[in-house]
């Protein structure tokens, strides 16, 4: 059943689109809600906080990155849809969870280090690259997710 495969891996390429893209939308909104109070006290402030408020958005990134990847392999992208198996199908469907779910985590995560990082540097201007640090490290996680779902896609065809 080609048809059912296909159906599967779409669903992979949408499980990693969709989580990933709904945790950075959720982490880009915690952080813009933080850095528009800021920058209505003070708009200075407006390029170190919209540093911190963009880290969340690149989970969405990597989402969409696998998804591509996924529907480049199955021939949806390009107009020639390949036979799929089942099992096939379920591998791409696996592949997409890693990255969808963690992006989903890591993205909401990451957005309120990211409101605490521009809380930080309303108060302390000169400290804003800590808190770029901080935030950073909750990215390490999703960079994680994006390579072993990387490497199980590798697999699959």
């Amino acid at each position: 059943m080609e048809s059912t495969g296909v159906s599967l891996a779409i669903a992979g390429a949408a499980v990693a689109a969709l989580f990933a893209g709904c945790g950075s939308a959720i982490g880009v909104g915690i952080a813009g809600q933080a850095a528009a109070g800021v920058v209505s006290e003070d708009p200075e402030k407006f390029g170190n906080t919209l540093i911190l408020q963009a880290l969340p958005g690149t989970q969405g990134i990597y989402g969409l990155l696998i998804a591509f990847i996924i529907l480049l392999n199955i021939g949806l992208i390009g107009g020639d849809v390949k036979e799929i198996t089942v099992q096939q199908g379920l591998s791409f469907l696996y592949a997409g969870m890693p990255i969808g779910l963690v992006g989903l985590v890591s993205g909401i995560y990451q957005g309120k280090v990211s409101a605490s990082g521009i809380y930080l540097c309303a108060r302390r201007p000169e400290e804003t690259g800590k808190g770029i640090i901080f935030a950073a490290m909750v990215e390490t996680y999703a960079v994680l997710a994006l390579l072993i779902s990387f490497l199980m896609l590798n697999g699959v065809l």
